[in-house]
């Protein structure tokens, strides 16, 4: 049975506010980041391999793998906010379970527990080769605050 919310499209305005809060991260754009999926607490960031983000021995770096994860949870939780709300991750916490390899690299963060202060997201990254085989490489867990946005 297929996991309806990777299907899920959040609604046009939260979308374009994620992606328009995506597009200020000057690291996602250095990184060579993208937003894949946005839906009701759960976004995709897909991150195509290249030699500079990895490390000796070829692999994707842990610091771009934990980079990606952080904001896919970051993002996810901000799909359930509303728009005078913004969130900063509070802590969390990556576990890499296999070199990060492949065409590109997948992060999911999906929320477990939305609250009006603190949400706790799940955090998974793929690696993903060309044909499509995925194997998760990093997960994690990850606590974020609520704040109000900043006023300009």
């Amino acid at each position: 049975m297929e996991d309806r919310t990777q299907q899920e499209q959040a609604s046009p305005e939260v979308r374009k506010r994620v992606q328009d809060s995506f597009a200020l991260q000057g690291l996602m754009s250095h990184l060579g980041a993208r937003l894949a999926h946005i839906g009701p607490g759960r976004v995709h960031i897909v991150l195509p391999v290249r030699p500079e983000l990895t490390q000796q021995h070829g692999y994707v770096h842990a610091g771009a793998t934990s980079t990606i994860a952080d904001s896919a949870g970051g993002y996810a939780a901000l799909t359930l906010f509303d728009e005078d709300s913004e969130v900063l991750t509070v802590e969390y916490k990556i576990n890499l379970l296999a070199p990060a390899a492949g065409d590109h690299l997948e992060a999911i963060g999906t929320v477990l527990k939305p609250g009006r202060t603190l949400t706790v997201c799940q955090l998974e990254v793929y690696g993903v080769q060309p044909d499509g085989t995925r194997k998760l490489v990093a997960n994690g867990q990850q606590t974020l605050i609520r704040v109000n946005r900043p006023t300009t």
